[in-house]
């Protein structure tokens, strides 16, 4: 719209200069408005140059941001499925979910299939198949975070100071049924300052399917049992590849 508004703008200033230069201005002066016009005619169009590049430019970086943010949130993620595993819960306690990836075990456990005799009554004695899980040995948690910033996983990277934030909470799955939620959060306005204002302000309100849609860059759900993050696909393509 900006862009449209400028070109338009131009338009109508050539014309109105040029019938000033027609009406008003002496023809041994007219060089100096030849000029004039050439050198606004350069500005406009480095304007109209950058109200194109800007958008370009803008989802590049937008992109480069939001990457080392996204991979934060996916050690936070991966740190609180273990802790689900180990403890049955998620836990907001920042600093006490490092210390649980240092210092934790997870147990190795074997399933097995037994077969025992169950007696029906009446002499009637039948093979019942069962399946027993029995734990084998631990390994520790730290084991998932090799190679991984863990330690300093709350912080948002690129923004000097701030954390990500996190809440904790229940969703009643079926009747009867309530699982544990976390979620956790950081601002786009933040990792995106500096940028253009207006981009930014829609880069909030974002839908689509192939953006980071809403204000934050998130991961997990208070409303629904989910461990997603709100990105697209495309800032996973770089673990699918690690996988293989």
């Amino acid at each position: 719209m900006t862009l449209l508004l400028m070109i338009l703008g131009a338009a109508v200033a050539s014309v109105l200069v040029a019938i000033l230069i027609v009406k008003y201005l002496p023809l041994n002066l007219r060089w100096i408005a030849s000029v004039l016009l050439l050198i606004l005619a350069i500005f406009l169009g480095y304007k109209i140059y950058q109200g194109i590049m800007e958008p370009i430019q803008f989802a590049k970086e937008k992109v480069e941001r939001y990457k080392p943010v996204i991979q934060k949130l996916k050690i936070i993620r991966d740190a609180q499925m273990k802790h689900y595993e180990v403890n049955g819960n998620y836990t907001k306690d920042k600093q006490g979910l490092i210390q649980f990836v240092d210092s934790a075990q997870l147990a190795i456990t074997e399933t097995r299939t037994i077969v025992e005799k169950v007696n029906r009554g009446g002499g009637i004695i039948i093979d019942v198949e069962k399946r027993v899980t029995d734990t084998i040995g631990y390994e520790p948690v730290l084991k998932y975070f090799e190679d991984r910033d863990y330690k300093n996983m709350w912080q948002v990277p690129g923004v000097e100071g701030k954390e990500f934030e996190v809440e904790i909470g229940t969703v009643e799955k079926v009747a009867g049924l309530v699982v544990p939620t976390f979620y956790v959060k950081t601002a786009k306005e933040d990792i995106l300052q500096g940028l253009s204002r207006s981009l930014v302000k829609q880069e909030k309100e974002a839908i689509e399917t192939d953006q980071i849609k809403g204000e934050f860059v998130s991961v997990g759900s208070l409303d629904e049992v989910s461990t997603g993050g709100n990105w697209p696909p495309s800032y996973d393509k770089n673990d699918a590849v690690k996988k293989e």
